[in-house]
């Protein structure tokens, strides 16, 4: 399976770039270790599926979200491999079902100055007796945060821990909200 490991090289990029297109996979020229050049980023992923390579990393193990900046894939917890991906990917479906907006609502209501993301997982996570690791609980908080958070109900009182791009592409590692005042 290695030998179809695909590689994004970065091309030049303008100063006024798009950054979602960039953090989406725009900007790279991708290459195949199999010898094949892909035109773009859904030809690297149709090629990473058809070979059983995370369509994330593309088999290579570490998402490349900027010049400079590299993570652990997240969508097959590092292994760069589909089967991987996919298990995740019900997990997230399955925790999406099991985690709803109410158990988040039952454990941040009482709180009254800044709560952190971890803080709330944990809480949900003990509140609804799911075991560590099961179920990616941190992730389906933290899309529920940022939920609340659009509809008016909460505000971040983070700052970026990282600035990857300007102030357009930024980094929170474990942001915290607090409730909006009534």
């Amino acid at each position: 399976m290695r030998e179809h490991t695909i590689t994004a090289l970065w091309e030049e990029i303008p100063d006024d770039a798009d950054d979602l297109v960039l953090v989406r996979g725009g900007f790279r020229v991708y290459l195949c270790l199999c010898g094949t050049r892909l035109r773009d980023r859904p030809a690297a992923e149709l090629h990473a599926m058809e070979t059983g390579q995370c369509t994330t990393c593309l088999g290579s193990r570490t998402e490349d979200i900027l010049p400079g900046y590299s993570q652990d894939c997240t969508s097959c917890a590092g292994t760069g491999r589909r089967r991987t991906q996919l298990q995740w990917q019900l997990a997230h479906a399955e925790a999406e079902t099991v985690i709803g907006v109410e158990a988040v609502r039952a454990v941040i209501d009482p709180l009254t100055g800044p709560f952190r993301l971890s803080e709330v997982a944990d809480a949900v996570r003990d509140a609804l007796g799911l075991p560590v690791g099961r179920l990616p609980v941190g992730p389906r908080v933290r899309d529920i945060l940022r939920g609340l958070e659009a509809a008016g109900e909460l505000v971040m009182v983070s700052a970026p821990d990282e600035l990857l791009r300007g102030t357009s592409v930024v980094l929170y590692r474990d942001p915290s909200w607090e409730h909006v005042p009534r």
